[in-house]
């Protein structure tokens, strides 16, 4: 999400500038490769480049292939064989063993729902999402591309009736919350990259101390929302916090009066005050809040949990796994800049439902699967 809303920044500018764009989007994948499909990367016609569809490899040709979709004002596909070092129409070594498809849409800022108009529905509301791209592997024919955009119990916004067949391929994947890629029909070239998009991670902060800041740079940088809370008015201002979306001076039993609790709702409790520590996870109990996390020993949870009991209140085990106490992983983390590295890589394996160790050991492939389906009949 924080490279599209990168991009959607970097377009607002460019059209008030009036300058010509192209989106390159990854749609599909075959083997490996550095970007999984859904990836995307704006071009400029003066060559400014926000995101990326590789590591930097592919770049420089898409720089070309993005020009030439501005000047011919066209949708085009190129096929990338990372796999073939004697690529001669590639020209590069990138040893990354898969075939990438990148997709390059001409944006016409005159059509109301073009690819970006489309993309910046996201940031309308913070809520799960699915974007439909059309493509074909037979280049030579006509580029449909980001087509649909769909979020439930909101108007499906389109521009082109092929992907409103699509529809309930689009409700299955918001309801998998996978991504998937199908053929229209089996004996055409023509497919669909269907991605399901999360909204970004809402990262409350009970505490507003110095270990805090770090926190809050690496978590502003990876595009989370970010809600700094403390009763000290000295500490909870946004001087200290720039890079907070909400900074708030609160009493512990008013915090969760002023934040609002989804599924991608991660909490911290940081103050260095007990008291304020466990009025807030006594309430955080009573919520659906997936993560709760606890800075500080395993005592300092055991000394909660036994006056959580003497008032009569005792944890189920669906309580008990939502509290990370000490948070972070366990990379030896001493200052607070370690402890930050360690809490954010946490809750990003959490909620990537990944165990944070060493890829060294893992077997299979590194990302996430997407899914190749079978044909969709029209």
């Amino acid at each position: 999400m924080k490279e599209i809303n990168d991009i959607l920044k970097a377009y607002s500018e460019a059209v008030v500038l009036g300058k010509k764009c192209a989106l390159a989007t990854v749609v599909k994948v075959e083997g490996s490769s550095y970007r999984q499909a859904g990836a995307r990367m704006l071009v400029t016609e003066d060559g400014f480049l926000t995101g990326a569809i590789s590591g930097g490899c592919l770049e420089g040709d898409a720089l070309r292939k993005a020009l030439l979709s501005i000047n011919q004002k066209q949708n085009k596909l190129v096929t990338y064989n990372t796999s073939n070092e004697n690529d001669a129409e590639v020209g590069l070594q990138l040893g990354c063993n898969g075939i990438v498809h990148i997709l390059f849409e001409y944006i016409d800022e005159e059509v109301s729902n073009n690819p970006l108009e489309l993309l910046r529905q996201l940031e309308l509301e913070r809520k799960e999402a699915v974007i439909v791209t059309i493509f074909s592997l037979n280049r030579g024919a006509s580029q449909i591309g980001t087509a649909l955009f769909f979020r439930k119990d909101s108007p499906v916004l389109h521009h082109n009736n092929d992907a409103l067949n699509l529809i309930s391929e689009v409700r299955t994947v918001l309801k998998n919350k996978t991504t998937i890629v199908k053929k229209l029909q089996e004996e055409s070239h023509d497919e669909a990259l269907i991605e399901y998009i999360k909204p970004p991670i809402s990262l409350v902060i009970a505490g507003a101390g110095n270990d805090v800041q770090p926190l809050v740079k690496m978590a502003a940088i990876l595009g989370w929302k970010i809600t700094i809370a403390d009763g000290r008015a000295t500490h909870a201002t946004k001087k200290r916090f720039s890079k907070a979306h909400h900074v708030l001076v609160a009493k512990p039993e008013e915090l969760l009066e002023s934040v609002s609790i989804g599924d991608q709702t991660y909490f911290l409790l940081m103050t260095h005050n007990y008291k304020y520590d466990l009025t807030v996870l006594k309430s955080l109990l009573e919520t659906d809040c997936r993560y709760i996390g606890i800075l500080g020993p395993k005592s300092k949870l055991n000394r909660m949990l036994d006056e959580l009991l003497m008032e009569g209140i005792t944890l189920n085990e669906e309580q008990s796994d939502r509290i990370h106490s000490p948070i972070g992983l366990d990379i030896g983390a001493e200052t607070a800049e370690e402890i930050a590295l360690s809490i954010i890589s946490e809750i990003k394996a959490f909620a990537s439902k990944r165990e944070g160790t060493s890829l060294k050991y893992k077997a299979g492939k590194i990302h996430n699967e997407i899914h190749y389906g079978a044909e969709i009949s029209k």
